[in-house]
């Protein structure tokens, strides 16, 4: 990867971990300026209890070769975002790049009984979860924008979930993840005629943080998840993807001087993998290259072929 993002600034909201800390990473390998968001500090965990923090992150796109700015901001507080915001206006001379939205809100808030018909549901937790996953994006898009079509110049990204025409078996992460891909409508619309961009991109399988403790591997040693059953019964595993491969999505898209092409879109991070030609960290192109090649020509599946590269 070269740095192409060298003097730009983005924000990534939801950095802390899984895809939104391997957005802020690959920025920083592209030589971006990242302020990374999330409420989970060194000082103070949010909610999830999880042990990841957007220091780590921010410290992880220095090494990287970036320059990461953590902030703590909930998202949902219109204050704080308007402080966050403001806080960049004045550091970077109004400068914003690129914005990509990743928080969900909603982690480990849907498993139970996920499939039961949506009148079954609490009505009060869920509209909580619809806040938390649309309401966020909504309002730290707002403050933003202005600051794009100022300069007539911006990329707004929403992380979402599958494709536009498909159900997710549950109404409320339907509606969460499809909101996404709306809000990518609205930011193209509103914004062209101020030189906005907005896109909306799927990961695939992804191997977050606590996906990987669930499968009790490590990102050095995924693919064990799979070779350590004899019957090989989770393939769906050796199509997964790193949170990196969703940023070198993001960095492809921001580092293309014709990215209004993909406006309005909702577009899957496999598919703009072979668009632009990048690979994951293991230098296989997930969903597209050795596994499915496999499964086509019906041919064994070597450990090797995943080893990094």
């Amino acid at each position: 990867m070269t740095r192409a993002l060298e003097g730009q600034v983005a924000l990534v909201t939801g950095a802390t971990r899984g895809a939104g800390r391997g957005i802020a990473i690959e920025l920083g390998v592209a030589g971006a300026t990242v302020y990374c968001t999330g409420r989970t500090t060194r000082a103070q965990r949010s909610p999830l209890n999880r042990p990841e923090t957007i220091e780590e992150t921010a410290e992880l796109v220095n090494e990287a070769g970036g320059t990461g700015i953590a902030v703590q901001v909930d998202h949902m507080d219109i204050e704080q975002v308007r402080a966050l915001v403001a806080r960049i206006e004045q550091e970077q001379n109004g400068r914003i790049d690129l914005l990509v939205n990743d928080i969900w809100g909603g982690q480990g808030e849907l498993t139970d009984n996920h499939a039961k018909p949506f009148w079954e549901h609490d009505l009060e937790h869920r509209l909580g979860i619809l806040r938390n996953a649309v309401d966020t994006h909504v309002i730290t898009s707002w403050f933003v924008a202005p600051l794009m079509a100022k300069r007539q110049k911006g990329l707004m990204i929403g992380i979402t979930d599958g494709a536009p025409d498909m159900y997710h078996d549950n109404l409320f992460y339907d509606l969460c993840k499809k909101s996404v891909m709306r809000l990518a409508v609205g930011y193209g619309t509103d914004g062209k005629p101020y030189g906005i961009t907005g896109v909306a991109i799927s990961p695939g399988w992804l191997r977050s943080e606590e996906m990987l403790e669930w499968a009790e591997v490590t990102e050095e040693n995924w693919q064990d998840y799979y070779w350590r059953d004899p019957e090989h019964r989770h393939s769906f595993w050796l199509r997964s993807e790193s949170p990196r491969f969703t940023g070198r999505a993001v960095v492809a898209l921001a580092s293309d001087p014709e990215v209004a092409r993909w406006n309005c879109r909702t577009m899957y991070a496999e598919q703009l993998s072979v668009e632009y030609g990048f690979t994951d960290l293991n230098g296989v192109t997930p969903g597209q290259g050795i596994y499915s090649a496999a499964v086509i020509d019906g041919q064994a599946l070597r450990r090797e072929d995943y080893l990094p590269r």
